[in-house]
């Protein structure tokens, strides 16, 4: 009987009071114990609202108007309070930021073991089980604001499953982990699963998904089911371009359709060459860097390192690698402790974060670090304001960057309203307005589908305003297809440098630095002696 099933929900609607559209509309379904539902769908068609409706965030925290019903384990969950819902319903949520309380890893896995009134010895099993569960016992005595983004998210997982909850709701729970990583998390996820836990996942993440092979599947389009049955059907009735799948699948429908622009328009671009030594432009330089939080624990080690004009960097590696803490010495948010790094001509000593932002724009890997402004068009215009651009240059740079990250119509909407995805584009067009010469992001893709950040990768590296672009990433995909230079980062160091196809086709070197190969690389290394480049899989159809 569904009264028995951990979950079910029957013509759910919701629409946000801040907005006239409903966010939700007549969403039914039920997921049994052991099962694992996959929530996927472009950015901001309703998976995190189902999910806060699911968690009881929806009507407590964000308001609106909320109809249907939604029972757990039996239990309308209108007649549950939130701390009882929270017993039930372990929730981690897109950003590990907003999450985390605890100043330090025990601490934080320790919050809600305290909360349900357990005793000390109880807490202290319970969160070294949770801990090495996820394999991070090291990280126990940490403090969390050192943490990198991937470990946050695993403690942020470790502090919900040492609550022992029935039903687990993960909102994009691999978006910061490196490829092992999200490996690990997904079998652990299966093993929960098969031991009785009901987990949902709302996951851009697809194909490292459906690796696991998740009983069902939904795929939601402008907060409707468009598809909910067995996860086997779901290749045929979701859109490609917008939900990535494995590189054989999208090949296979591609061929079908008309070739893509970018594929006679893009490839022209001299972006594609890496440019050559000595040959092209320097625009910054690590001259044996070094630096450390703890002078005990050293996270940079002698790094060098030059960007040049017409580089597009792809920077991959473990988390906790140093990537962050390496982008963010680029940019003066932090200064060698030893060495130093010249950013065109000036040692970042001598020079301020606002000189430097004139050269190089950074996206953080979390929107929530950069947004704070009351409308979308205010935080946009922010920086190219304080850069003294003119009432015209903004006007137009905000105009463009709002096009290119597809936020048209939002333009007068709060931006800490928004979905992590969207706010995450946000942060993003709040830098393309301010045109520095160097864009830095980290973790573009995170909360972002397939199709919105294939369509803003394209559009940035055609903009003639950036001299050189360079992204972190664990997205393996996006280095295959837009990078012309990958680095490889570990332990504080530059372990590889070159381009793509000579970094990447090394399945020891991947394995070491916790990185795993995609079918789109595979497909691409199988292709490379008739190709003699990368491509996108849509790209790879109507080449080859």
């Amino acid at each position: 009987m569904t009264a028995d099933l951990p979950l079910v929900i029957d013509h759910l609607n919701f629409r946000y009071n801040s907005r006239t559209e409903l966010a939700l509309k007549d969403i039914s379904l039920s997921v049994a114990a052991g099962q694992v539902l996959l929530i996927a769908g472009a950015s901001g068609c309703g998976k995190t609202t189902l999910a806060r409706c699911i968690n009881g965030l929806i009507p407590r925290s964000y308001k609106g108007e909320l109809s249907g019903e939604i029972r757990i384990s039996g239990n309308d969950i209108k007649q549950l309070s939130l701390a009882r819902i929270s017993q039930l319903v372990g929730t981690v949520l897109q950003d590990p930021e907003r999450q985390i309380l605890g100043t330090k890893v025990a601490n934080e896995v320790a919050f809600g073991l305290e909360n349900l009134g357990l005793d000390r010895e109880e807490i202290k099993f319970r969160i070294q089980e949770s801990l090495a569960r996820l394999k991070i016992p090291h990280l126990i005595d940490r403090e969390t604001f050192n943490l990198s983004g991937g470990e946050k998210q695993k403690v942020a997982l470790a502090g919900v499953l040492a609550m022992h909850p029935s039903l687990l709701l993960l909102d994009e729970p691999l978006a910061s982990l490196d490829p092992a990583s999200a490996q690990d998390a997904l079998q652990i996820i299966r093993q929960l699963a098969d031991e009785g836990m009901t987990v949902l996942m709302v996951e851009h993440r697809v194909e490292d998904v459906l690796r696991i092979s998740p009983e069902n599947a939904i795929f939601m389009m402008d907060g409707e089911m468009k598809y909910y049955g067995p996860t086997r059907g779901l290749d045929q009735t979701v859109d490609y371009h917008e939900v990535k799948l494995p590189a054989a699948m999208i090949m296979e429908r591609a061929a079908k359709d008309p070739a893509p622009e970018r594929l006679t328009a893009l490839r022209q671009s001299a972006r594609y060459t890496r440019p050559a030594e000595g040959q092209s432009e320097e625009l910054v330089r690590f001259e044996d860097v070094k630096f450390w939080y703890d002078p005990e624990r050293e996270i940079l080690h002698d790094v060098n390192l030059s960007i040049r004009k017409g580089d597009v960097i792809a920077v991959l590696g473990p988390n906790g690698a140093g990537k962050t803490t390496l982008v963010k010495h680029a940019i003066g948010l932090l200064k060698p402790k030893s060495g130093k790094v010249i950013v065109e001509g000036k040692s970042t000593h001598d020079l301020s974060v606002a000189q430097i932002a004139r050269t190089m724009g950074y996206v953080f890997q979390s929107p929530s670090h950069m947004l704070f402004a009351p409308t979308v068009r205010e935080e946009l215009a922010f920086g190219p304001t304080n850069l003294k651009y003119s009432p015209e240059e903004i006007e137009r740079n905000t105009r463009q960057a709002i096009q290119i990250v597809h936020m048209e119509g939002m333009e007068e909407n709060p931006p800490l309203a928004l979905s992590f995805g969207q706010q995450k584009r946000i942060s993003i067009a709040s830098v393309l307005a301010m045109t520095s010469k160097i864009l830095v992001m980290d973790e573009p893709t995170a909360g972002q589908d397939y199709k919105n950040y294939m369509d803003f990768m394209d559009s940035i590296l055609q903009m003639p305003s950036f001299e050189a672009v360079l992204f972190i990433t664990h997205d393996i995909d996006m280095a295959v297809i837009y990078a012309n230079r990958v680095l490889m980062v570990n332990d504080g160091t530059i372990v590889c440098d070159g381009k793509p196809a000579e970094v990447l086709q090394d399945a020891e070197r991947l394995k070491h630095n916790r990185l795993v190969p995609t079918s789109l690389l595979a497909k691409n290394l199988e292709l490379f002696s008739k190709t003699h480049a990368f491509f996108s899989a849509e790209e790879l159809a109507h080449i080859v």
